[in-house]
């Protein structure tokens, strides 16, 4: 089963932003079973009320050990310059971002993918963010009711639960909020201002090109895994000057049958790369099947790529549209 699949959710990844500098300065654990009125005391802007897929938490002082699951969760914490306060990080889908890559080097590894539970509590953690709705799977005794009992605060990318399309508003609405848990909300504004400006200037070199139609292909072999109207994978396709040939599709990713890539005949496919089948092998796999021989796409060899890192909703985002965009439209100025 592909790496995507179960969690339901080539070019090198560009360098985003220097992470900003670390915060210090005291406060007590942000779990609402660990507050304490010093903490609340020495911490501005607190308690701190959020509302995340539908979960309702207090937060009295910002979290001082943090767990990250999925790496865009991680590389958000670093880029809001958060390393000094995680306690564990697990499941990354490629390579940190240089940028990221000191500030990542110090933080322990609870697992190559997810950490059972008992690893999970033994990392002592007050706060838990989760990337994918199956890092709080319940099976693994992890989901985010079960963390609360144990004292610990949780946070899902609201990617997952926004109920539908997800765009550069939800960007700034998920960087805001972490920022403003862990009291850094200056952070944040700066992020989301590098993150609009990088984007802008991408959508201006395009706008007046023609726009090709692009199908996403994750994985799949009796049926093609897309990206579907309801992620950022679409808005990033759209902000690089394309059109999602599944954006009907009412869901972040989604299956669709091959007789339908055909009929939709797309001009440019989008492969995510990522796990252990290369781009290399999903290219020739869509070469090679006589079924889709006269797509455009095929038949014109137009393949682009994207980390599958870069195509979620997280501090990839400009990344993933800076480069699209030139493989979309290698002309534009």
């Amino acid at each position: 089963m592909s790496r995507s699949r179960a969690l339901l959710r080539a070019l090198a990844p560009l360098p985003l932003l220097i992470p900003l500098a670390a915060c210090g300065g005291p406060g007590a654990p942000g779990g609402a079973a660990r507050d304490t009125a010093a903490g609340a005391a020495a911490a501005p802007g607190f308690p701190y009320t959020a509302t995340n897929c539908g979960v309702t938490t207090t937060y009295q002082a910002p979290p001082q050990r943090a767990v990250s699951m999925n790496q865009h969760a991680t590389e958000l914490l670093l880029a809001l310059g958060l390393q000094d306060r995680m306690a564990g990080t697990a499941y990354l889908d490629d390579a940190v971002l240089p940028a990221y890559r000191p500030a990542y080097d110090g933080i322990k590894v609870l697992a190559e993918e997810y950490p059972s539970k008992e690893v999970l509590l033994g990392a002592d953690p007050d706060f838990v963010y989760g990337g994918y709705t199956s890092a709080f799977d319940k099976a693994q005794g992890r989901d985010r009711a079960t963390l609360a009992k144990a004292g610990i605060n949780t946070r899902l990318s609201i990617e997952y639960c926004t109920g539908g399309p997800v765009g550069l508003d939800q960007l700034k609405t998920e960087i805001t909020e972490v920022a403003r848990t862990f009291g850094v909300p200056e952070r944040g504004e700066r992020l989301i201002a590098e993150e609009q400006r990088r984007v802008d200037a991408v959508t201006a070199r395009v706008k007046d090109k023609a726009r090709p139609s692009v199908f996403v292909y994750d994985s799949g072999e009796d049926s093609a895994f897309t990206s579907g109207g309801h992620g950022i994978g679409n808005e990033i396709v759209s902000l690089a000057g394309g059109t999602n040939t599944f954006a009907d599709l009412k869901d972040t990713f989604g299956d669709v049958s091959w007789e339908k890539v055909i009929e939709r005949k797309p001009e440019v496919i989008l492969i995510y790369d990522y796990g252990s089948t290369t781009v290399e092998t999903k290219k020739q796999r869509l070469l090679n099947d006589p079924a889709l021989a006269e797509v455009p796409a095929v038949k014109n060899r137009r393949f682009a790529v994207l980390p599958l890192s870069s195509a979620v909703l997280g501090v990839r985002v400009a990344d993933a549209v800076e480069a699209l965009g030139r493989q979309l439209h290698p002309d534009a100025p």
